[in-house]
């Protein structure tokens, strides 16, 4: 890992030094044609201009990729991820016994590959057991196949690449995004850059989902969206290309995830916003009906049609409800001060993440002072970009029309989590439905950063003459190679698991049972949905790669509304086993059986908490 590191601190040295060479080609703020770039060879390896472009974006979607891959397979998965290897594969939870003792094997008997199976079994399984449309688990169906089994199991590896690889396409995507919205290759580079090292963006694309497909989508619609903005502009139509392209965009967009439909939401609010403005321009109603309008309503009607045709497989669905249980409940207290707190640290991680989720304190308190001092410094220098790219006619509805994108979607969150009880702000995955936006503004304030108009420039007295963008005397270059830095090495904290961690730990409490038990054991839980198997799931494959244990067996008891049942169930599978063994009791939420109270209870309190597994040890002699 030292090595790593230190081929990767010289590569990224070799990559900022390239940027004062880049930026002379892109001086203005908007680039509207190519007549604006130099005609000369580049002094940097002697490269034409037309290659520094191309070759700016390879540089990005290196270090991206790069960063998605390190450790891609390091961290144990967790219930999601197994919900995508299994339904991936077309095979069910449902041949998971449950109310007895099985064997590790069994339980993992979901992961192995199928070949009998087919995509209109990974439709079906979803469709009946799931909450999620099916595109991403039919591309991961395909994908898979290209992988050996793995112990006998799923590839996790395979599993992995291809959101590792997919968010590695969203870096020049956003690259064209930028481009597009401010007719400017320094703001796409420079959004780019950042999502090549964006902790969240790392995070989402070291999981076996598929959030960074459906940011893909997203980065389409809005592209789409900049295209419409300045056609209402100019009151010009809609090319029929781009209307069906957005169509098609949203389609899958809703076919890989439903809270796709929270950026459509978000769109239609600038929209709306957009139409008003055009009414306070001119008086006359007919505007709304005029070329540019009628296409986008097309679109609304297309993207509606393409919505609704999911709409009878979510209402026959009957598991969406004890699915999405862990996002509803009640408030009391701070508790209604919490969404705000959690959406906030989303945005924040979006841009820095330090170690702050540490067990040290002594990590944990330089790693909070260092993100709070940055945040000081970095935030008004960006809020100060921002703020300059509003007096730009040319940039100033294009930062309104992406700011509103990223403010509609945050209303909308916050409407469900306090008017609806659905608390959106929970799941940090969920904000995929503006980070590009989020991500294009940061690269729209940096392009003013890195050539920062004159009455910004502030001369600092008694060192030298030297030019600051701050109060700090840091120029406007040197404080985007920080920013970009703080980005990398909180992409850094995330591939080690400092930042983003997993919520569960089934390795550590594998490590646990190995070190505490010497006898056989029974890992006894309740079960009410496939959450739950998988949760048993991660600690079976660790066992199985461990294999130090003797005769493991798990128990997943059923409970429906009754918590007897899962009582019943475990007294009954007690009953039977010989002893001794040790009984451990995770994430059991019922009545302890009488059996199991006869065994001698173990004091937990002197053993470590494990995130995700909460536990009783019972010694049944």
């Amino acid at each position: 890992m030292r090595v790593f590191f230190q081929g990767a601190f010289y590569f990224y040295k070799q990559i900022i030094s390239l940027l004062p060479a880049f930026a002379t080609h892109f001086l203005p703020l908007a680039d509207k044609n190519s007549g604006s770039q130099r005609k000369h060879w580049h002094n940097w390896h002697r490269l034409p201009p037309f290659w520094v472009n191309p070759l700016l974006i390879l540089i990005w979607l290196i270090v991206g990729i790069s960063l998605r891959l390190v450790n891609l397979t390091a961290k144990p998965p967790w219930t999601d991820e197994f919900a995508t290897l299994v339904f991936s594969l077309g095979n069910t939870f449902l041949s998971v016994p449950l109310d007895r003792a099985i064997a590790p094997d069994i339980l993992l008997q979901p992961l192995q590959l199928n070949p009998a199976a087919t995509i209109g079994d990974v439709i079906h399984n979803l469709a009946t057991q799931d909450s999620h449309p099916p595109l991403y688990f039919v591309l991961a169906y395909l994908w898979m196949k290209l992988f050996p089994s793995d112990g006998g199991l799923v590839s996790l590896f395979g599993a992995r690449l291809l959101p590792a690889i997919i968010g590695a396409a969203s870096i020049p995507c956003v690259y064209v995004l930028g481009r597009v919205a401010f007719r400017s290759r320094l703001v796409g580079h420079l959004s780019a850059a950042m999502m090549a090292v964006s902790p969240y963006g790392v995070f989402l694309a070291q999981e076996a989902r598929h959030y960074t497909l459906a940011i893909l989508w997203v980065i389409g619609s809005l592209t789409c969206l900049v295209i419409a903005t300045r056609h209402i502009q100019n009151r010009t139509p809609l090319p029929i290309w781009v209307a069906l392209f957005w169509i098609g965009i949203n389609a899958l967009g809703i076919a890989t995830h439903y809270f796709f439909t929270l950026t459509l939401g978000a769109e239609v609010v600038v929209l709306i916003f957009l139409a008003w403005l055009q009414l306070q321009t001119s008086n006359k109603f007919s505007l709304l009906f005029s070329p540019p309008w009628r296409r986008i309503y097309a679109v609304a009607i297309g993207t509606c049609v393409a919505g609704l045709i999911w709409i009878p497989t979510l209402l026959e669905n009957e598991n969406r409800g004890a699915l999405t249980e862990w996002i509803r409940g009640s408030r009391v207290g701070l508790d209604w001060l919490s969404p705000i707190f959690q959406a906030l640290g989303t945005l924040i991680a979006m841009i820095s993440l330090l170690p702050v989720e540490s067990s040290q304190a002594l990590v944990v308190i330089p790693s909070g002072v260092v993100m709070l001092t940055f945040f000081i410094w970095a935030v008004p220098i960006l809020l100060r970009g921002i703020k300059i790219q509003l007096q730009h006619p040319e940039n100033r509805m294009m930062i309104q029309v992406i700011a509103g994108v990223v403010i509609s979607a945050i209303a909308i969150f916050f409407i469900f989590t306090y008017f609806l009880g659905i608390d959106l702000t929970r799941g940090a995955r969920y904000n995929f439905v503006y980070f590009p936006a989020i991500v294009v503004l940061l690269g729209a304030s940096l392009a003013v950063c890195w050539h920062p108009p004159q009455e910004w420039m502030e001369t600092e007295q008694g060192k030298n003459g030297i030019t600051s963008i701050g109060k700090w005397g840091i120029n406007g270059k040197k404080a985007v190679m920080l920013i970009w830095l703080m980005g990398f090495f909180s992409a850094v904290t995330v591939i080690c698991n400092l930042g983003y961690q997993k919520y569960y730990r089934p390795d550590l409490f594998v490590q646990l049972i190995q070190q505490t038990s010497p006898t056989p054991v029974l890992i006894a839980t309740t079960h009410k949905t496939y959450v739950h198997t998988g949760e048993m799931m991660g600690v079976a494959r660790e066992i199985k790669r461990a294999n130090s244990l003797q005769n493991p067996l798990f128990l997943l008891a059923h409970q429906d509304r009754d918590p007897n049942a899962s009582t019943i169930a475990l007294e009954n599978t007690l009953k039977q086993l010989p002893r001794p063994f040790d009984l451990w009791l995770v994430n059991f939420h019922a009545p302890v059986a009488e059996t199991a109270k006869i065994c001698a209870i173990s004091d937990t309190q002197s053993l470590p908490p494990v995130d995700g597994y909460e536990y009783e040890l019972y010694h049944c002699q």
